[in-house]
């Protein structure tokens, strides 16, 4: 199994940027697809982005696209997902997660989650 770790997360304002990063550990990171999804309060986890194991492909919420870039460093098991243009609506806990499958947008398709950074943006 992968233990992941998001790091990265604080309080920014609307319109700043941030880079949130997942650190893997245990089993070889470039065997899994990687994703991001967050979570605000009341809210069900929502999908973010997402990105094959070469890194090749990628798949983002049409909210973040343009907006956030997901990315990975498999030499380094470490993945990020850079934000700028943030908004309030931005606000959630943010979580890396690893598939066996290929990236998917629905979070029941992981296998893998860390424990979640948090992302607060003010007006």
């Amino acid at each position: 199994q992968v233990q992941l770790v998001e790091s990265g997360g604080r309080l920014v304002q609307a319109g700043g940027s941030l880079r949130l990063s997942c650190t893997a550990s245990g089993r070889t990171f470039s065997d899994y697809a990687m994703g991001w999804f967050r979570q605000a309060p009341g809210k069900e986890r929502e999908f973010v982005a997402a990105m094959t194991w070469s890194g090749g492909n990628t798949v983002y919420a049409d909210s973040m696209k343009g907006r956030f870039t997901i990315s990975r460093d498999n030499a380094k098991n470490t993945g990020a997902l850079q934000m700028n243009s943030l908004k309030p609506e931005d606000t959630a806990v943010y979580y890396c997660a690893a598939a066996i499958s290929n990236p998917s947008r629905s979070w029941s398709d992981y296998n893998y989650w860390g424990q979640g950074t948090q992302v607060t943006v003010s007006s």
